[in-house]
């Protein structure tokens, strides 16, 4: 389960340090293989376990590439998929493309979101948690089945 937001640094290169806790995980569930990809909705990155991106493959398999919007998902997320791995140290390259993106220079937000990591620039990050917070009390909750009945 990855969960958590965690402060992390990115070198001169666009290498990032993954958290000692999850290491040892990634390197046991998916032997340090990671793919990043952008978010279509968001200004930051998506990084998956490899077993994971494969069922998100498996899907986009599925659609159809004479379908413009399902053609232009394809495009984006397979696109910039880029495989990235571990190294000795825990840390992985984020290729160029991928950090202009998100705007990632030099401080970034690698975020857990069960099943995958999202990685932010702090300032967007930022921006992002203060809508989010501004925008949950007036939400119409009613209008997800899957949140009606959602509880803390």
């Amino acid at each position: 389960m990855l969960r958590g937001a965690h402060a992390i640094s990115l070198d001169s290169k666009g290498r990032l340090a993954i958290p000692t806790r999850y290491r040892e995980w990634l390197r046991e569930t998916c032997d340090g293989q990671l793919i990043c990809t952008i978010d279509i909705n968001h200004p930051c990155l998506l990084l998956f376990p490899l077993a994971e991106w494969e069922e998100i493959e498996q899907r986009l398999r599925q659609l159809s590439s004479l379908n413009p919007h399902e053609r232009r998902l394809q495009r984006l997320l397979l696109g910039y998929a880029s495989e990235c791995e571990l190294d000795g140290h825990g840390r992985l390259l984020l290729p160029a493309p991928l950090r202009e993106h998100a705007g990632l220079e030099k401080e970034a937000m690698l975020v857990g979101q069960l099943n995958k990591f999202e990685i932010w620039s702090q300032p967007q990050w930022r921006l992002q948690i203060e809508t989010d917070l501004a925008t949950l009390p007036q939400m119409d909750w009613s209008q997800s089945d899957n949140l009606r009945d959602f509880s803390l």
